[in-house]
């Protein structure tokens, strides 16, 4: 089948399938603790994709173009058994790449399991060295040791890890160098992501956001940095190397310089909805119709229909009144 693009040309390349709704950690900028309390409803276990639901519909996208598919959540490893869709994924002819998103904290002692059912690669969030400061930013009392052990435990198991910091002013400014110069020492890339307005809850302005621009800034007065070119299309992070070393730094800049214009990824939430944003107001429902007996060429036939369709590129036309006022879905019910 000939490439699939939207309405600006974009190719569908990338699939992000988010497993899970639920996470361990109350990260305040995005699933705040006010909101995602106690007593939060969090979907049921017949709500969510079935892991044969999920590689149907990975091995449609794939006949359609993916190559790519990386697992998010919530927290994916708190969804039971994941390995085994790992493996099932892994088996799809065409797929180049499978990875996975990850908060770290049950990395320790799956990222055996996860290497060897096939996962290739991790990226795991971490925004702050500083014990009391990691801790009152994820408000769920885990340390960042934690996270550290579980990073040193997927690299001993073989997975390629990165490592992915959101920089909000005010919040975690003061660890971008030290973040830096810790992952420097370890050769593990590190970046840097501009605090995004992602969902309702986060109480997202302009005067929160930390810059790439200004990042570098800071980082050019301790470290001697060099531009890398884009490895693909629909690359999303800028990204730097450390002179003289094969250590990356890199930038998600989906703020001040938006990358709408090559995005390639679409999204397919714990329910089955398939988003072609991370800022959309409304998903595309493909579990009914994975549970209502249609077959695969009817699914890809609506597939094609909703990409081909595709105009969204919210973040080139962001301003502070449409990112307060427009309707956007959570960070952890879309994924990442």
């Amino acid at each position: 089948m000939s490439v699939i693009t939207d309405k600006l040309g974009r190719p569908l390349k990338d699939l992000r399938i988010s497993v899970i709704d639920r996470c361990n950690f109350r990260c305040t900028y995005c699933m705040p603790k006010e909101i995602f309390g106690r007593d939060f409803i969090f979907m049921p276990k017949e709500q969510l994709l079935s892991f044969e639901e999920i590689e149907r519909l990975a091995q449609i996208y794939v006949d359609l173009g993916v190559r790519k598919i990386r697992l998010t959540g919530g927290e994916p490893l708190l969804r039971r058994d994941l390995p085994t869709l790992i493996k099932k994924l892994t088996e799809i002819d065409g797929l180049e790449d499978i990875g996975l998103t990850t908060n770290g904290s049950l990395l320790g002692h799956m990222a055996e399991k996860l290497k060897a059912a096939g996962l290739q690669r991790v990226n795991v969030s971490l925004d702050a060295l500083d014990e009391e400061l990691f801790q009152s930013i994820n408000d769920s009392g885990i340390k960042p040791e934690r996270v550290l052990t579980g990073i040193e435990k997927a690299k001993e198991a073989g997975l390629e890890v990165k490592v992915n910091m959101v920089v909000k002013k005010g919040m975690n400014d003061k660890e971008i160098i030290p973040m830096a110069a810790y992952f420097k020492e370890r050769g593990i890339a590190l970046r840097y992501i501009e605090f995004m307005d992602v969902g309702q809850s986060n109480g997202w302005d302009f005067s929160k956001v930390i810059t790439k621009k200004q990042i570098f800034e800071e980082l050019k007065q301790h470290f001697d940095l060099e531009s890398v070119e884009p490895a693909y299309l629909g690359e999303v992070a800028k990204r730097y190397r450390y002179r003289g070393t094969n250590t990356e730094v890199g930038f998600i800049t989906s703020v001040s310089e938006s990358f709408c214009s090559t995005c390639t990824r679409a999204r397919i939430a714990a329910d089955g909805k398939m988003y072609t944003c991370l800022f959309a107001e409304k998903g595309f429902d493909y579990r009914e119709m994975l549970r209502s007996g249609m077959s695969d060429e009817e699914i890809k036939d609506a597939v094609v229909s909703v990409w081909s369709n595709r105009t969204d590129r919210y973040s080139d036309e962001r301003t502070e009144e449409s990112a307060k006022n427009r309707s956007k879905i959570e960070m952890s019910y879309i994924g990442g």
